[in-house]
């Protein structure tokens, strides 16, 4: 299994014990089709954030994938018609890098200050996990094979960011059969 599933399956468990998901994972092809765009524009900040921020580093992307399901349930041709790359650039440049996830949770979501703190701790607990099971990886820094297993940390983050946010919104998945 690669460390994008794994990562995945480990944020849905979490997630789900604590209420923020179903069993079966709330998602939709077009949050993920936006993805490439999305990466490589999230990348140079990301990359350049994980040394001395890994947490920030990861979780910023959880706090994209929540952007995205909000702008899906809200007007998704408009945002569809932007692209990934654009609607991250957007985000992040609404209050610069360090202030994202203020502004995501405040001004895109619309959450209250009890809100915002919890889907903070949230968003850093998901982060660290990731983080925990990249150094777990044991994956040697600076090659192939860590750049991969950070971008498939990243994507499982921005999944569960908009499965998270799906949930909340309240799109429940059932499994079929």
């Amino acid at each position: 299994m690669d460390f994008e599933k794994q990562t995945l399956g480990d944020l849905h468990r979490f997630l789900a014990s604590i209420g923020k998901m179903d069993k079966v994972m709330a998602e939709t092809a077009d949050i993920q089709d936006l993805w490439p765009g999305v990466l490589e524009a999230y990348l140079p900040d990301g990359v350049r954030e994980f040394e001395k921020y890994p947490v920030v580093s990861l979780g910023w992307i959880m706090f994209v994938g929540m952007a995205m399901a909000k702008y899906w349930d809200t007007d998704w041709e408009k945002y569809a018609k932007e692209g990934g790359a654009a609607i991250y650039t957007r985000l992040r440049d609404a209050k610069g890098y360090d202030n994202m996830d203020e502004y995501i949770l405040k001004e895109v979501l619309g959450l209250d200050e009890k809100q915002e703190e919890e889907a903070s701790k949230i968003v850093g607990e998901c982060a660290s996990r990731t983080l925990s099971a990249l150094h777990r990886a044991n994956i040697e820094a600076g090659t192939e094979a860590a750049a991969n297993a950070y971008i498939g940390g990243l994507r499982a983050l921005y999944t569960a960011g908009a499965a998270m946010e799906l949930n909340a919104l309240g799109y429940h998945m059932q499994a079929m059969g």
